[in-house]
């Protein structure tokens, strides 16, 4: 099954993934040798860290290069706006309870950060908002109680 995943968090698990290839692997591949010529592996404390060190970066290679291999990439800029939410796309609301303007970017699980405005497509507020047009008055269903946002702008972005 595939997963849906924005352009910029596909390049930052690139990125990621470069990284850990081409700087921590062989870093900590040399720490291990280093450790090695010390001698005795058993109370070696350098030795064992470096081996958890390169279990922890091969298990994060593995994982985001089985994230790329499932994941959808859609990239918003290239889909006609239509002023409905859809995946990728960047929802102005309005909260008619508090009357604040509040903006949400829809994207994958995985690049959810709610300081950055970024709401995983799987949470309360994206599930409630996709599918709906600009002018929609929506009701999310958060720990604190029902919220009517009103769905100011669509922005393809």
């Amino acid at each position: 099954m595939k997963t849906p995943m924005t352009m910029e968090g596909a390049e930052a698990l690139r990125e990621e993934l470069q990284r850990l290839k081409l700087e921590a692997r062989p870093r900590v591949v040399k720490a291990i040798a280093e450790a090695r010529e010390h001698g005795d592996l058993k109370e070696n404390a350098e030795y064992h860290a470096a081996k958890e060190e390169q279990g922890f970066i091969e298990g994060r290679i593995q994982e985001i290069e089985g994230k790329l291999s499932n994941a959808q990439v859609i990239d918003v800029t290239k889909i006609a706006p239509t002023g409905k939410v859809i995946f990728g796309t960047t929802v102005k609301l309005i909260d008619l309870e508090k009357d604040e303007s509040r903006t949400y970017k829809i994207v994958g699980d995985d690049e959810a950060d709610l300081k950055q405005n970024k709401v995983s497509v799987s949470s309360p507020i994206a599930r409630a908002l996709i599918g709906k047009e600009e002018g929609d008055v929506v009701v999310v269903q958060a720990p604190s109680g029902a919220i009517e946002y009103e769905i100011e702008e669509v922005l393809h972005r």
